[in-house]
């Protein structure tokens, strides 16, 4: 913008708007060059005089006891430029004043998609004078943009941590669990909340079962006959209950009977191997220790690397793990004992024989209860959902967000084992598809309007600023310029006044006051659509509370889960008003849009867009409401009744995915629904990869004759959903060498590297079972449990940190103690320890089965069952403490040894982590930015999207969707984390989060706005196509540029350059030469001199008022600001990312005279 001085300090500065030049600029008028002052050149000598004109005023940020200055604009006036092709380049200087931008013509209505972006625009450049000259210069390469680099503002590290405190999760909100004053009373708490979910809920049938299992094998184990008949170590039936307790579904109970008792056979199987090959010949058996090490480290690896590739399979190698443990480490000698194989397998089989009888007939669950309780809890969010306003609609877009994910993991959990329910497999299916619909229009909703508003007093913006206070993303339109009808003429810029702009407001108040007939037009669209859309909300939510009360009867559970029996079940009754509703609204909203009285265009009148931009995702929820209905209809009508069903789930993905018991015993389950998320995120972007195909140059005359290339359309060159590597896949395959890079590339993944520590930690800690001078006490003691533990407690990927190392260890001694106690408390009194264990078993199996801690639950579980046992089938002999404190002490050096190692080699760090998974979502929402502007922004004709590709794009925000609820997840666990360097600051990690989540939202809006409106309006002008293409492909690559740099600086924590390309100009130019082409086509349309061909004036005539009142308008209004949303957004990204990571300048300057060039006075 050029910039005029001042000639008094009394004067009000002049800012005269200057349209983008295309081509050959124009003279200037006199009153530009009068304004400019002298000078040789057009540009730089006026850049460099402004810094000299710090007197002017025009200053923003001076403080708010100053009177207000303003700035006069005067009427634009000229005819519009032409369309050729250029962009704008040049140097720019940081200043405070700025201009606004003109219309391109004074006789055409600027559009939404331009007058409304630019407020937000001018917000993110407020401290830049631009100069929009290009001097000709064009960047026209294959792979190559333009980008304008401009001097970063300077941050406020206070108000971006105070924005970022409103980011933070549910889970921040509570006392930090390292606080040494808040442990006493946390642990109150936590024992009173136990209690009562154990009594009042289904919790306390779970913990029946589990612990009635483990007292029957355990008294049975007190029985001197039955101790004697099973064996030495009579305790593997307690084990075995321990391990598959029934504290789990009848489904899940069966798989884990069936893989556990093949687990142990195959451990058995090659223990018994490793013991007949020690012992085969003389010299086997006397070097039999090196036999079975040999043996042990092989199978140790290869299940712990089986554990990592096929999570299906983690009870097998956990059983498997245990029996090679016992079978090659207990009792070793050069002569093999073969009983001490039918002493494990033998109690074993009638653990697990108990666990399924206890399963099948107390209180059996075969998957139907945890789906209704899913459902009954999605609905209750859903139900939620549809009350506006909205107290807190941050937490309400995290809950719809997380129940979008749980209902998928509702319907795999069904299908993953045998179920016995009332609900089809097909039908849950189809079920989850029409609530996650729901969910996903429910997001899109806004959840503040003033459509219900009383419009009697004009309204203020003390609600935008509250709600800016309470959550940093309402109204991301707000700017820091106020157009004031007070201080001038009621005619804006458009009606050829002066228009006066108030620079001196504070930035946090939204740039939107209502003129009359802004004033009449909202009341207009409240009076007729505020109770047809209040009535369809009400059928909405009425509808969802009967979908509840039905599916619930059909479960079976209704009376213990709700709804009220006085709630209604007509579904019919409910989707008969919820259609009349909708009929009601559809009619309304005709003869609305039919109203003459209604503005012909909506640029100068954002209030009137953002009320159609709020009802009209409620009446396109109302549809997929419908739909929902009709589905829970069928189902009452055939109302099936208990069948068992077999497994249906992909017999490929189940192998990585197991049921919900088995994933909360085997700890670390956010860390695994973590990495489980980026898994199936990268398998899936991998297949979005781009071949990057130029478009083909002009052949030249001496090069004609040449063999001829296959023609290729524009379109090749727009993105596509390729695999990047297919082309050379083919011929790589058929190499050798490539077939072994892969898999020694593949053996430096975690698998291998967890693999290649538990072998390295059993191996060095089974070493005194086979030395003649050890041989002896690791016997007695029973010193090979330290291998077992070390097995159970190592996990692939949380290690665990120092406070799950002191809760271990204090569970284990607590176990050992406990159990010396239960002995000698009576000198083996079969009552008297029945008694001691159900006192410390009821809270431990709890903890095992039930807690967020299950790893130190079970290692107190073990504790306690095989020193009280091991203490009473050795009637307590050496000493009852001789057995505890060494056996304890087994416990002890297996629970230190497996942390130790997670933390030596290849530790998990939770912040690290969640640093490399920023990164990560950045780069993924570059390539749904990409695959958004290529399939529903900038297509030809012909090329529309489809119902694949809307499908594929909906799967794909589903799965982002879920990876931003796991990183929450796994942000909570650097609570847990003890840093020497500090305390870990989650504010700016928290506000990244919420800030890629922001830009992923304005890409979903695009998405969906993009099937109301495109931009067509300029497809049969291949001229004005063609200047768009630079436009088009700065603003793209400047967003991807910045989100690639930010990615790669979080992902190798490295600081981020202080100059990255700006969005936010890139984005400006496009709108401004947008804006450019639709005043010439406008012109071209209305201009009764030109002579189009028949009928195309009509035609266009016609596009033209059709899409002006039609609702192609107003979505080009959410489809433009969602596009600049997403430039906003950026912003906010590298404020964070610096934050993190920090920033890499230059060489250091001064502080003081960086502040005085960059901020003048």
């Amino acid at each position: 913008m050029a910039s005029s001085k001042t000639t008094g300090e009394g004067e009000t500065p002049q800012l005269l708007p200057t349209a983008p030049s295309f081509g050959p600029r124009r003279q200037p008028t006199a009153q530009n060059a009068q304004d400019r002052g002298p000078g040789p050149g057009p540009g730089l000598h006026r850049r460099r005089k402004s810094h000299g004109s710090r007197h002017d005023g025009t200053n923003s940020g001076s403080g708010s006891g100053r009177h207000g200055k303003h700035i006069r604009l005067p009427a634009p006036s000229g005819d519009p430029r032409s369309s050729a092709s250029s962009i704008y380049m040049g140097s720019y200087t940081p200043r405070k004043s700025r201009g606004s931008l003109r219309s391109p013509a004074s006789s055409v209505p600027a559009t939404p998609r331009t007058s409304m972006s630019h407020s937000r625009l001018e917000s993110l450049l407020r401290d830049l004078d631009l100069d929009l000259e290009t001097y000709g210069v064009e960047e026209t390469r294959d792979g190559f943009f333009d980008a304008s680099f401009f001097k970063p503002p300077k941050v406020n590290h206070e108000d971006l941590m105070r924005d970022a405190e409103y980011t933070l999760p549910a889970a921040f909100k509570k006392t930090n669990p390292l606080s040494p004053k808040a442990f006493l009373p946390g642990q109150w708490h936590g024992i009173r909340d136990v209690v009562t979910a154990v009594t009042t809920t289904r919790a306390g049938i779970k913990l029946a079962k589990s612990f009635l299992a483990f007292f029957i094998a355990y008294i049975l184990c007190l029985v001197p006959l039955i101790r004697e008949w099973l064996g030495r170590y009579s305790y593997i039936m307690v084990i075995s209950v321990i391990i598959n307790h029934p504290g789990r579904t009848i489904g899940a109970q069966v798989d884990g009977a069936v893989l556990t008792i093949i687990g142990s056979a195959t451990g058995l199987g090659w223990g018994a191997f490793a013991l007949w090959l020690s012992s085969s010949t003389s010299v086997a058996r006397r070097g039999f220790g090196g036999i079975l090490a040999a043996f042990l480290v092989v199978f140790m690896g290869t299940i712990a690397a089986l554990r990592c590739y096929l999570v299906r399979f983690y009870q097998l190698v956990i059983c498997a793990g245990i029996a090679i443990s016992y079978t090659c480490l207990a009792d070793t000698a050069e002569e093999v004992d073969w009983k001490k194989l039918f002493n494990f397998g033998i109690p074993w089989l009638f653990g697990q024989a108990l666990c399924m009888l206890i399963c099948c007939t107390i209180f059996p669950d075969a998957g139907a209860r945890p789906l209704a309780v899913s459902l009954h809890d999605a609905f209750g969010v859903m139900h939620d959902g549809l009350v506006i306003p909205q107290p807190d609609p941050v937490m309400l877009h995290r809950q719809l967000a997380w129940t979008f994910v749980n209902l998928s993991q509702a319907h795999r959990d069904l299908v993953l084992d045998i179920s016995i329910t009332r609900f089809q497999p097909s039908d849950v299916a189809s079920l989850r598809n029409l609530m996650q619909g729901v969910i996903r229009s429910l997001l899109s909703l806004k959840m503040e309007t003033q459509l219900f508003d009383d419009f009697e007093p004009l309204p203020t913006n003390s609600s935008a600023v509250e709600r800016k206070g309470r959550s940093s993303d309402s109204n991301p339109g707000q700017t820091d310029v106020n157009i004031s009808n007070s201080m001038g003429p009621t005619e804006g810029p458009m009606g050829g006044k002066d228009a006066v702009i108030d620079i001196n407001m504070p930035k946090d108040y939204p740039a939107m006051f209502r003129t009359s007939t802004g004033e009449k037009a909202v009341r207009l669209v409240a009076s007729r659509l505020a109770d047809p859309t209040a009535k369809l909300l009400s059928c909405m939510r009425t509808a969802l509370a009967r979908c509840d009360a039905v599916l619930m009867d059909m479960s079976g559970y209704r009376k213990y889960l709700g709804p009220d029996k006085d709630d209604s079940t007509d579904i019919l009754g409910s989707l008969t008003k919820l259609r009349k509703a909708t009929i009601k609204y559809d009619d309304e909203e005709e003869s609305l849009m039919d109203n003459p009285d209604l503005p012909p265009t909506y640029s100068d009148h954002p209030e009137v867009v953002e009320l159609f931009l709020f009802v009209h995702p409620i009446r396109q929820a109302a549809r997929t409401v419908e739909s929902l209905l009709v589905k829970v209809m069928e189902m009452q009508q055939r109302r099936r009744g208990w069948r068992l069903y077999l497994p249906s789930y992909s017999w490929q993905k189940a192998l990585q995915r197991t049921n919900a018991q088995v994933r909360h015993d085997r700890g670390g389950l956010t860390a695994g629904f973590y990495f489980q998320s980026q898994n199936q995120l990268a398998r899936t972007m991998q297949g979005m990869a781009n071949v990057y195909k130029p478009l083909p140059r002009q052949p030249q005359h001496g090069n004609e004759k040449k063999e001829e290339r296959q023609p290729i359309t524009r379109s090749d060159t727009i993105g596509k959903y390729e695999e990047e590597k297919e082309a050379s896949k083919q011929s790589k395959k058929k190499r050798f060498r490539y077939r072994l890079w892969e898999a020694l590339h593949r053996l430096q993944g975690f698998e291998t590297r967890f693999a290649l520590k538990v072998a390295i930690t059993t191996s060095l800690l089974s070493v005194p079972a086979w030395l003649d001078q050890s041989r002896g006490w690791w016997n007695k003691n029973e010193s090979w449990w330290a291998v077992v533990v070390v097995w159970v407690m190592s996990h692939p990927r949380v290690g665990g940190n120092f406070q799950d190392l002191v809760t271990r260890c204090l569970c284990c001694i607590l176990g050992a103690v406990w159990g010396g106690l239960a002995y000698g408390a009576d000198n083996g009194n079969p009552y008297v320890m029945a008694v001691f264990a159900a006192i410390y078993m009821l809270p431990m199996i709890y903890r095992f089965t039930q807690s967020t801690h299950p790893r130190s639950g079970i290692v107190g579980c073990l504790s306690f069952a095989v020193i009280s046992l091991s203490a009473k089938a050795n009637d307590g002999l050496p000493s009852t403490a001789h057995i505890a404190w060494t056996r304890g002490l087994a416990f002890v050096v297996g629970v230190v040894a497996a942390v130790v190692v997670n933390w030596v080699l290849w530790p998990f760090v939770a912040r690290h982590e969640l640093r490399k998974a920023l990164a990560a979502m950045m780069i993924y929402s570059s390539i749904i930015y990409r695959g958004v502007v290529a399939k529903y922004v900038y297509f030809e004709k012909g090329e529309e999207p489809t119902k694949e590709d809307i499908a594929r794009s909906e799967m794909l925000e589903g799965r982002l969707r879920e990876g931003f609820v796991r990183i929450r997840q796994l942000m909570a666990l650097t609570r847990h984390e003890i840093r020497l360097r500090g305390p870990f600051n989650p504010l700016p990690y928290s506000a990244l989060i919420d800030g890629c989540e922001r830009f992923f939202e304005y890409l979903v809006s695009v998405r969906q706005s993009s099937l109301f409106f495109h931009p067509h309006y300029m497809s049969d002008n291949e001229q004005a196509v063609e200047s768009l293409l630079t436009y088009r492909r700065d603003a793209v690559a400047a967003i991807l540029m910045n989100l690639y740099l930010l990615a790669g600086a979080l992902r190798g924590d490295q600081k981020v350059p202080r100059y990255l390309p700006n969005a936010a100009a890139a984005r400006k130019r496009l709108l401004s030469h947008m804006a450019e082409l639709e005043a010439l086509q406008a012109t071209t349309t209305t201009n009764p001199d030109s002579i189009p061909s028949p009928g195309h004036d009509d035609l266009r005539v016609d596009t033209f008022e059709r899409e002006s009142r039609k609702w192609s308008q107003i979505y080009s209004y959410s489809y433009s600001q969602s596009l600049t949303g997403c430039v906003q957004q950026l912003e906010q990204l590298q404020k964070y990312t610096k934050e993190i990571v920090g920033e890499r300048g230059f060489d250091p300057i001064d502080a003081d005279l960086y502040e005085d060039i960059t901020y003048p006075h």
